[in-house]
């Protein structure tokens, strides 16, 4: 069959319509004739370098567009998109992939610092040990600092309280966590307005006539806003607690313990289960606002029935729900601002007296409540012009989150322990230890010096001289040297949770005295100790006289006890206005400190 036109004029034809400007087109081959006969398309279009890259080329689109390839790929991106949809579309799934990085952050600070110790620790007979230890303390703080810092919310909470066990972790991870005193989380006013309609109904807008959108204050559990009342106009400030709590108590509060438990099976004489353990029986309480609330009137009713004179203010609860409390706005200094207190006329001598009388009221006070979470972020200080110097103050208290009620019995024992240590008693020192805690003679040495933050030559001589440095440094060198630091781990995880709590108000008390700089040192603090202490031994010694006053064994039973008491209370009343003359006469340096044991032994 002849063609339609020959080739001599179609190739007429093809010059006759191109245009003069355009150059001659390369001879067109099909994709097919390229595949079949490669070696020909390559002689007559392209270079051996082209056919190189083009030969390569179509190997990796047959390796990528294969049928199996293709499945894979379509399944890995209906995967991807899947998830990427599930993240954004579904909170379930969500909450799962936050859980799972949450858990995950921990367990790798787990496993790798677990890990470090265990290397470093078998360096025992290296000699430079005791760097290569405290390096590894150093490597492992810095990552739980930032996993902490990450998970916020509880863990902030407990690397909080871990920077104040300084009697109990090496100086490494309590220094490295310090940055956690100022690492709370705020949230913002979008969230807290949510969570509030959610629990009340109602904006908080609706609620308060203003609402200050910034908080003034954060904490790892929740942050204080200022706010005004709309049918009083009264400033009120308004405690409202993190939202994610919700979220990630629990699963926190598991992590927590699943970490405490697992360095107890690596390192078995390093316990610190009991640290969970308080947290797993105290954080519920203090997620429950209606708790606080009820302590904070609690406490408010028992100083102005039993120490009406107190100069402690606690701010009026006007109402409360699980995560929202408002409160009295009661605003003041730090208790250790120096310049504060100076400026104003406040002798420091007289605010750790005070200090000293509220905490000491609270531990031996019978029927008192305990504050359980005492630090200086939850005490201010206030101006009270109404007051004649130097007791020109009042003392404001906060967060009632946590409190505990100590059982009569070992409120007394513990009275009975403290007046043996003033008055230098061995023997009924471990008798009363014993009684308090279950402490033997083996374990008393520890004991002593973990209830009085004191070296226990010093307890055996002379507790109300201040510490000095070279007592400092024999305490952080024996914990040191692991050895007591075991010890001690092993001997917080007998006592009784409610004895850790009173050690912890013990801590506060005397590190503001050292932040004061009283002029009298621990001195004062120790007599007004032990008057409170007699006070808690005299009342159970009346308690136990049966019948009526006015049978002679009974009177004479009753006159011995007032003594003891009023010896203690009268040596107090006297040395006070000792501290008082010489502070008008100007002797305001020096002196108070001096022969401090000899004055407590006197009055016992």
């Amino acid at each position: 069959m002849r063609p339609l036109i020959s080739p001599w004029a179609a190739t007429s034809l093809t010059t006759a319509f191109r245009s003069p400007a355009r150059p001659l087109a390369r001879t067109w081959t099909c994709t097919q004739c390229l595949r079949t006969q490669p070696a020909i398309a390559s002689k007559s279009t392209f270079s051996r370098t082209q056919q190189q890259a083009y030969e390569q080329a179509r190997l990796f689109r047959q390796r990528i567009f294969s049928r199996r390839h293709r499945k894979t790929a379509i399944t890995a991106a209906v995967l991807f998109v899947t998830a990427c949809a599930g993240l954004a579309f579904s909170e379930r799934i969500r909450y799962l992939y936050i859980a799972a990085e949450r858990s995950g952050r921990v367990g790798a600070v787990l496993a790798l610092s677990v890990n470090d110790y265990r290397v470093v620790l078998k360096k025992s007979e290296d000699p430079n040990y005791d760097e290569l230890l405290k390096a590894c303390h150093k490597r492992c703080a810095e990552r739980t600092l930032e996993a902490m810092k990450k998970n916020g919310s509880i863990f902030i909470k407990l690397g909080q309280h871990l920077t104040s066990l300084n009697y109990l972790l090496p100086e490494e991870w309590c220094d490295t966590f310090i940055p956690l005193q100022n690492a709370c989380p705020v949230t913002g006013f979008s969230k807290m307005d949510e969570m509030i309609r959610k629990d009340t109904g109602h904006s908080l807008d609706d609620l308060f006539a203003d609402f200050q959108r910034e908080p003034i204050g954060a904490a790892s559990l929740a942050q204080v806003h200022l706010a005004t009342i709309k049918e009083t106009g009264d400033r009120v400030a308004v405690k409202l607690q993190h939202p994610s709590l919700d979220d990630w108590s629990q699963l926190d509060l598991a992590l927590t313990r699943f970490t405490f438990n697992t360095l107890k099976r690596f390192f078995p004489e390093y316990d610190l289960t009991w640290l969970s353990d308080e947290m797993q029986v105290s954080l519920p309480k203090e997620l429950d606002f209606r708790e606080e609330a009820r302590n904070a009137v609690r406490a408010k009713e028992y100083f102005a029935r039993s120490v009406p004179n107190s100069p402690l203010v606690i701010p009026d609860v006007l109402w409360a729900r699980r995560r929202i409390v408002v409160m009295e706005y009661i605003t003041g200094h730090r208790v250790d601002d120096l310049a504060f207190l100076d400026a104003n006329g406040i002798d420091r001598d007289e605010v750790a007296a005070a200090l000293a009388r509220i905490f000491n009221e609270m531990i031996f006070g019978s029927g008192a409540p305990l504050h359980c979470d005492p630090h200086a972020g939850n005490l201010a200080i206030r101006l009270n012009n109404s007051k004649r110097r130097p007791r020109n103050f009042d003392i404001v208290l906060y967060d009632h989150g946590l409190y505990r009620d100590i059982p009569t019995k070992l409120r007394r024992s513990y009275a009975h322990l403290w007046l043996a240590v003033i008055d230098v008693d061995e023997a009924k020192m471990r008798h009363y230890a014993y009684e308090v805690a279950g402490i033997g003679d083996d374990e008393f040495p520890i004991f002593a010096a973990a209830i009085t933050g004191r070296d226990f030559d010093v307890v055996r001589s002379d507790v109300s001289t201040p510490r000095n440095k070279q007592e400092k440094k024999n305490i952080s060198d024996a914990l040191g040297s692991g050895e007591l630091l075991e010890q001690l781990v092993q001997l917080l995880g007998k006592v009784p949770r409610i004895i850790l709590l009173i050690l912890k108000t013990n801590d506060l008390t005397r590190s503001l005295d050292e932040g004061l700089e009283t002029r009298q040192g621990p001195v004062r603090s120790f007599m007004i100790l032990a008057r409170f202490a007699a006070r808690a031994v005299f009342e159970e010694s009346v308690e136990g006289i049966r019948g009526s006053l006015l049978w002679p064994p009974n009177l004479w039973s009753y006159g011995l006890a007032f003594a003891a008491y009023a010896k203690i209370a009268v040596k107090l009343r006297v040395y006070e206005v000792y501290l008082s003359a010489r502070r008008r006469l100007g002797l305001r340096k020096g002196g108070e400190g001096e022969g401090g044991m000899e004055a407590l032994q006197e009055m016992m």
